[in-house]
């Protein structure tokens, strides 16, 4: 009701228009001329447009008053029209005959600009991965761990400035995944595919409210060009593994009718990529006395080694329809199927008394596979109202998505000692479908203002079915313990308002985005099932002020909510090995938190920020004590979380060939609750660095180094050591840029390992992971087809949708 309030009086704007024609020296149209609309008393510029492919253009009419209108175009004369009254009837304007300029006669010179790997704008940080030598070869997951403020954990759980719980976003879609799912699906996506990662902190109200670390949104490569065009591309890289990546992309853009146009555009990638995970603990198992006192109960030692492979087969099509200048439908289609072969896994364990003495001994063979295909599909709707630059916009989005996967393991346990052996073998199925929908309305105010609302409705139903098989000697029975279905179901209904304006050097921002959430589980064994249903409002505010031209200000404030993904929720056992098993917990609730930063930019690079959040029942991963020899791997909450940071970004440029970005985050973070019988309130002081430089060398070759360092923190029941990694890479641009050969060394000094030591009055394990990090690679790409760039008009992309949070 809100949006078809203000549909009509959009409709007003587009009455009586000013129009011309814009023609070479024989009278031809011109397509793509820059056409300007000029104020005659003071010279200013009121608005600007393109003619299309009759020599077109069309404008809204400006307040009377007298105007003059200019046509420009590379290679050609500017030519003026003579003086123009405008009242309140439309006007045509004699067509404006562009000759040729004197420069056309002279060689060709080419322009040749890059943006800057990243970028600070007022609130995010872009990292503009589109021609960077470190994206040779490498996978979406890579460039992020290398991103400002960014980190990866053991668990694949990524971070931002030290907090999870962060919104991912692929081409303004939500992907249903968190944990290791999304980094095994960012692994399978080729870097080369990427166009930029925005990181930001503190969203406005359009966004959804999920995440309370915020939003990291990555943009896919879009190409612009005309005709037919595309781009291959091809990698190799070593560890001790091999990882092969392939793909194509094709686009074809044409126009068709008087202000219509057609574009259909394709890709397809594959993904061939092995590796191995290295896994050392230490477990001490404790009985808790009179003032948490410890008696030591056992101990264990593991060597786990698990070798790790996917390949991947990615399909993305779509068509864009123009059906006037101010009207576009489109409809995308992604699909993927990402295939684990089998792999032998070996743990070797070693079990002791509270003496030292060794009370068993076994070695357990995993065998892990999987096949996880899923399918997409979007249809969007733009209008906009008038072809003013300033016209209302309404936008609408339909999106389809199912998520299917079979996972299958053998675990093979022979205890040395005894002689002993037992198999046990999972078969989980699972099934996820999406239906999203969600509209979007953004009108321009006649203040200086603008106006954004939007509703969004979403359903997702999950339904996931393990059976355990239990097999020792000659006699095989179904594991009850193990064995379970659960079914999922969640509705969340939103809308949202958010309002912004500029006064003089101010700034102000304003939104509210109200979100209702239903949601129901249920185990079918054991008939256990929960449902819960709350409402709840998320305002955001922002505002900024320039002092000069050296100082910018701004102050930013918003609240969100991080709701438990499915597999989180999922209460399936994963056997990890014999002592180790993964489960989800129904138990889980959302957290929610309030965010507020200030920020200082100088000269419009160097920015310092300071940050607060509070949030309630945080939801962390743990390993915890289950029994007096055996732990679980888990989500829990605790009661709260406080967190502080200090941020500083300092761009430097040594030489014209030289360019360093600086980012450092100083944060402390300090969690309380109580689980396992252990009292928690704890935190500790953190930082992480990072240093990116670029190099230009000439005659096409570039290059790129990359450094990160994270101290030692604490994550909840977690304490954290030193880690961080040294990137290099080169770039060679061939045969006038369209192609590029890249060589890049990730971890060249094989430093990103993670030791950790988690804590409990019952129970301390220390941990030791490490993984083929250490990978150097060679990638060739190569584009082809028309390089003539269509201008474009200011448009938005599709909704910022569902689609997440799957395991």
């Amino acid at each position: 009701m809100f949006i078809l309030f203000f549909v009509p009086m959009s409709h007003a704007q587009t009455g009586a228009q000013l129009s011309g024609l814009v023609q070479d020296e024989a009278g031809k149209p011109l397509e793509f001329a820059t056409v300007t609309l000029h104020r005659i008393a003071d010279s200013s510029v009121v608005k600007a447009e393109f003619s299309d492919a009759q020599g077109t253009y069309r404008f809204s009419l400006p307040p009377a008053g007298q105007y003059r209108v200019s046509a420009s175009q590379v290679g050609l004369n500017r030519m003026w029209s003579e003086p123009i009254t405008v009242g309140t009837e439309p006007i045509t304007v004699p067509a404006l005959k562009l000759t040729a300029a004197g420069s056309t006669t002279l060689k060709e010179v080419k322009v040749i600009g890059q943006k800057p790997l990243y970028e600070r704008l007022a609130d995010r940080t872009v990292v503009n991965v589109e021609g960077s030598p470190l994206a040779a070869g490498n996978t979406s997951l890579d460039i992020l761990a290398r991103s400002p403020g960014v980190t990866v954990d053991n668990n694949d759980n990524l971070a931002l400035r030290g907090r999870q719980s962060v919104l991912v976003l692929i081409d303004g879609k939500r992907q249903p995944m968190t944990g290791s799912e999304l980094a095994d699906y960012l692994r399978a996506l080729p870097a080369d595919q990427l166009k930029s990662i925005e990181l930001i902190t503190n969203p406005p109200a359009k966004y959804d409210a999920q995440g309370t670390a915020g939003v990291i949104a990555i943009n896919l490569k879009k190409d612009g060009r005309l005709g037919t065009n595309g781009s291959v591309q091809a990698s190799y890289g070593r560890s001790q593994y091999d990882k092969y990546t392939a793909g194509i992309t094709l686009n074809n853009r044409q126009a068709t009718r008087p202000g219509q146009s057609v574009n259909l555009f394709g890709s397809y990638n594959y993904s061939d990529r092995s590796g191995i995970s290295k896994l050392d603990m230490h477990r001490d198992f404790f009985a808790v006395g009179p003032n948490r006192s410890q008696t030591l109960t056992g101990t264990s030692d593991q060597a786990n080694r698990m070798p790790m492979a996917f390949k991947s087969h990615s399909v993305r099509a779509g068509i864009d329809y123009s059906l006037s200048k101010q009207t576009v439908l489109g409809a995308v289609i992604n699909a993927q199927k990402v295939v684990g072969p089998a792999r032998n896994g070996l743990n070797q364990t070693s079990l002791f008394d509270e003496t030292g003495t060794l009370t068993d001994r076994y070695e357990a063979r995993s065998t892990r596979s999987f096949d996880a295909p899923n399918l997409s599909a979007n249809l969007n709707f733009k209008h906009t109202f008038s072809t003013d630059a300033n016209s209302p916009e309404l936008t609408a989005d339909a999106d389809y998505a199912r998520y299917t996967s079979e996972r299958l393991q053998e675990l093979t346990t022979l205890y040395k000692l005894t002689g002993r052996s037992v198999l046990l073998m999972g078969d989980q199925q699972g099934d996820l479908t999406i239906w999203s929908g969600k509209t979007d309305y953004v009108r321009p105010l006649s203040n200086g203002g603008r106006l954004e609302a939007g509703a969004k409705f979403s359903r997702i139903s999950s339904d996931n079915d393990v059976v355990f098989r239990f097999t020792e000697g000659d006699i095989t029975t179904i594991d009850p313990n193990r064995t379970n279905r659960f079914k999922y179901n969640e509705s969340i209904t939103a809308g949202y308002v958010n309002w912004n304006r500029t006064v003089g050097k101010w700034n102000v921002q304003a939104g509210l985005r109200a979100e209702h959430t239903l949601t129901e589980g249920r185990q079918v064994v054991g008939d256990s099932s929960f449902t819960r249903r709350y409402a709840q409002l998320f305002p955001s505010a922002a505002l900024k002020r320039a002092f000069g031209k050296n100082h910018e200000l701004n102050l930013t404030l918003s609240r969100r909510i991080n709701r438990p993904s499915y597999g989180q929720l999922n209460p399936f056992r994963i056997i990890i090995d014999p002592t180790t098993s993964g489960s989800g917990n129904p138990n889980l609730r959302p957290e929610t938190s309030y965010n507020l930063e200030f920020s200082h930019t100088f000269k419009g690079k160097y920015t310092t920020g300071l940050s607060y959040s509070r949030t309630s029942l945080p939801m962390i991963s743990v390993v915890q004590p289950e029994t007096d020899s055996t732990v679980i791997s888990t989500n829990v909450n605790l009661d709260r979380q406080d967190y502080f940071a200090l941020t500083f970004t300092v761009p430097v440029q040594p030489a014209k060939w030289w360019q360093i970005y600086n980012n450092a985050v100083f944060y402390y973070s300090h969690f309380v609750g109580n689980l396992a019988g252990t009292a928690l309130n704890k935190g500790r002081p953190a930082f992480n660095l990072s240093s990116n430089h670029t190099f230009t060398f000439g005659k096409g070759w570039s290059g790129e180094l990359n450094s990160s360092f994270q101290s030692g923190e604490q994550y909840g029941f977690l304490r954290v050591r030193p880690n961080g990694q040294v990137t290099a890479g080169v770039q060679k641009a061939l045969w006038d840029r369209k192609g590029s050969l890249k060589f890049s060394v990730a971890d060249l000094f094989f430093t990103s390992k993670v030791r950790a030591i988690s804590s409990y009055d019952n129970f301390v394990e220390r941990f030791y992971q490490r993984r083929d990090s250490r990978v150097a690679t060679l990638s060739f790409s190569y584009r082809f087809g028309n390089d003539k760039v269509a201008p474009t008009r200011r448009r938005t992309g599709g909704a910022e949708d569902e689609k997440r949070r799957a395991n």
